[in-house]
């Protein structure tokens, strides 16, 4: 006889919470580790060690190509937009000049019916006008009724005769934006970054150095927040950025002044399958009987 404890009850004719457990389905929660967590001193494009690093307002730090990169590439895309918007503008304009004549034509026609007898009707677009726009009982259609029929005729198993949607090109933004933060980013608001070096061996490799806080002399690391100061550019920890820089409103390591509003914390990145900032557990929801019919019908879903 089976025992009554709920965990151990397994003669039901459903799934309990535990047996769910057990086999893997509901929300699955595991902490990233370090593999994928960018490091601080590494860009967000090229996510390799940075060269001539430049930060954004809100923290973001990318390679100078990089970022200059990218940010031509977004004007090329923006110039090409703004062309193709221009060119549906005008051929909208054409299209409804093109309707007004016709429209115009067929008022001289019903005019021309009504006081000169039958006149032939026609629709095409292509029709040559008489040089003072008048079209009378000596107009003659260019084209046959057959001819017509099928130049007109919509027909999908015919691949002359396949009808096309037409494309709308909206107008784009004109603004460049933040690759990381998606917000509005100029090139002028970009100001360099500038790291202190442990020790005076210039001749270590980019993947061989570190950084530490001018201030306190703690080697930078992901457990540490950083903030950066817009004005001349050098990083500190957050604890003394806020402690003496913010007080003094003067920079420790240059003696230039500064104000609150210039202190940048820089963003704690993940890659592309981690997230930013201290969210640093994923978590993956598996239904029941994904895949065989049973249980939900809604799909699994990451968040």
């Amino acid at each position: 006889m089976p025992q009554r404890h709920s965990k151990n009850n397994n003669d039901l004719a459903f799934f309990t919470y535990d047996e769910k457990r057990k086999l893997g389905y509901g929300t699955q929660k595991e902490r990233l580790g370090k593999d994928s967590i960018k490091p601080f001193d590494a860009c967000c494009l090229c996510l390799k060690p940075f060269i001539d690093p430049l930060c954004c307002q809100k923290g973001h730090v990318f390679c100078k190509e990089c970022i200059f990169d990218c940010l031509l590439a977004q004007k090329k895309d923006i110039k090409r937009k703004l062309a193709a918007h221009a060119a549906q503008q005008k051929q909208e304009k054409e299209e409804e000049n093109e309707k007004a004549m016709l429209r115009k034509s067929r008022e001289i026609d019903a005019f021309d019916q009504q006081n000169h007898g039958a006149v032939p009707q026609y629709n095409d677009r292509n029709h040559a006008q008489d040089k003072n726009g008048f079209h009378g009982a000596n107009s003659v259609k260019v084209t046959s009724y057959e001819e017509e029929a099928l130049r007109t005729m919509k027909a999908f198993w015919l691949p002359s005769a396949t009808p096309e949607a037409p494309v709308k090109y909206e107008a784009p933004s004109t603004d460049t934006v933040c690759p990381e933060g998606r917000e509005k980013l100029k090139l002028k608001s970009l100001f360099p970054l500038c790291f202190t070096e442990e020790g005076n061996d210039d001749k270590a490799s980019p993947l061989n150095r570190n950084f530490m806080c001018p201030s306190c002399k703690i080697t930078l690391t992901n457990t540490v927040t950083l903030v950066a100061v817009s004005t001349c550019g050098h990083v500190y920890c957050k604890k003394c950025a806020y402690k003496f820089i913010a007080v003094d409103k003067v920079c420790m390591a240059c003696d230039k002044e500064c104000k609150e509003k210039n202190l940048v914390c820089l963003v704690k990145g993940g890659t592309g399958f981690a997230g930013h900032g201290d969210h640093l557990e994923a978590t993956d929801f598996k239904h029941l009987g994904s895949g065989s019919g049973l249980g939900l019908v809604r799909p699994a879903t990451k968040t």
